[in-house]
């Protein structure tokens, strides 16, 4: 069987999860075989034709325009992101720039992780591959890892992989199914916006057959991005404890983003100092 696309394995995905109760159809009462809207529901909601959405969603027809794709948005109650998500797949972006080999790490992003001492920080790149960090950066979120991990394409820490394949770095979140969740979210995101970049495709795919948690993330097509947020961690030195982050883009190489955390409740930065205390043990 030939492959749907990623645009029909969206409008799927994102059809099931709508409940008929959730819009102003009628017939809530009928009987449904499966869960969600049926296509001829989702091509009433958006004013377009059933053959035209069947289309779609059976992978026949891989583009549409954005009045279309807007108006589906809409029937399909999508948000901000993942309205973009599937502009992004319906457009089919081809970046003619994309290098799929190992990411280079921006100037300024450089020049502004070393002003950054008092908290912990890392640069990532679209991959979530850490190109950088400094040393609480290091300590926080793979205290296990050589400082030197990320100077080398070929030891550089993958951040998904280990969240899901590395049993100490797992152990780091205490809301682990949380932080998993959001991170594969976060990966369907960027990979509708870089459809070429085959190292990350390879991950994914490497992910998916691996680990189960992660095949079945995948599988529930949740797109997201999260640009600020809270994480509770159990840290092998400093203990439990919950952490504020923010990521910021670069302007002169905007998939590369440094993530800066804040540990709460540590005003004279004790407990940010006692992640340093932590043996490093390579793996």
């Amino acid at each position: 069987m030939s492959d749907p696309g990623d645009l029909a394995v969206f409008l799927r995905a994102k059809r099931a999860a709508l409940s008929p109760e959730a819009t102003p159809l009628n017939g809530f009462g009928v009987r449904r075989r499966v869960p969600g809207l049926r296509r001829e529901e989702v091509a009433q909601l958006a004013g377009v034709s059933v053959t035209y959405y069947t289309r779609l969603e059976q992978g026949h027809s891989r583009h549409a325009s954005d009045e279309v794709l807007l108006a589906l948005a809409r029937a399909l109650q999508l948000s901000v992101t993942e309205t973009e998500h599937l502009l992004d797949l319906a457009r089919a972006k081809r970046p003619a720039a994309i290098d799929s080999g190992p990411e280079a790490v921006s100037p300024n992003a450089r020049t502004l992780l070393s002003l950054i001492a008092a908290r912990p920080a890392v640069i990532l790149g679209r991959r979530n591959d850490v190109l950088a960090w400094n040393d609480l950066g290091r300590a926080l979120v793979a205290p296990h890892l050589p400082a030197n991990a990320p100077d080398h394409p070929g030891t550089r820490p993958s951040l998904p992989r280990l969240l899901f394949l590395d049993p100490q770095a797992r152990a780091l979140y205490q809301d682990w199914d949380q932080e998993a969740a959001d991170y594969v979210a976060y990966l369907r995101l960027i990979s509708g916006k870089y459809p070429d970049d085959e190292v990350l495709t390879s991950m994914i795919g490497e992910l998916c057959v691996r680990d189960d948690a992660f095949a079945s993330l995948w599988a529930s097509g949740r797109v997201g991005e999260c640009v600020a947020g809270t994480k509770r961690m159990i840290h092998p030195r400093a203990g439990g404890f919950t952490v504020d982050f923010q990521l910021w883009a670069q302007s002169d190489r905007p998939d590369q983003r440094i993530e800066i955390y804040e540990l709460r409740d540590d005003p004279d930065g004790t407990r940010t100092r006692a992640l340093l205390d932590t043996p490093v043990v390579s793996v």
